[in-house]
């Protein structure tokens, strides 16, 4: 069997993944991504002199984000990392 050299997630899937890294437990958390933007000329065919101008758009940044309500990219922190239930020590009365 080959080795994978490619995996690919849902969104909900790396918001889950993240919300367990960050060890968050309650609310709902989406995935979140910081675009940029920018210009240059390019060239518009390998065999020619035309150059065009292009926006470029590269990810800045990615990350978790607290949502309102649930949607596509949202997990429940408290159903895909449930806080540890801690015993409760016996109290003397």
């Amino acid at each position: 069997m080959a080795d994978a050299d490619r995996y690919t997630f849902a969104y909900k899937e790396i918001a889950e993944a993240l919300v367990r890294q960050q060890g968050l437990h309650e609310g709902l958390w989406g995935i979140y991504v910081e675009f940029a933007i920018g210009a240059a000329n390019v060239g518009s065919a390998p065999e020619s002199n035309d150059i065009v101008p292009a926006a470029i758009v590269p990810v800045q940044k990615m990350g978790l984000q607290r949502f309102p309500e649930a949607n596509n990219l949202t997990v429940d922190a408290a159903e895909v990392n449930p806080g540890s239930k801690v015993p409760q020590a016996p109290t003397d009365g």
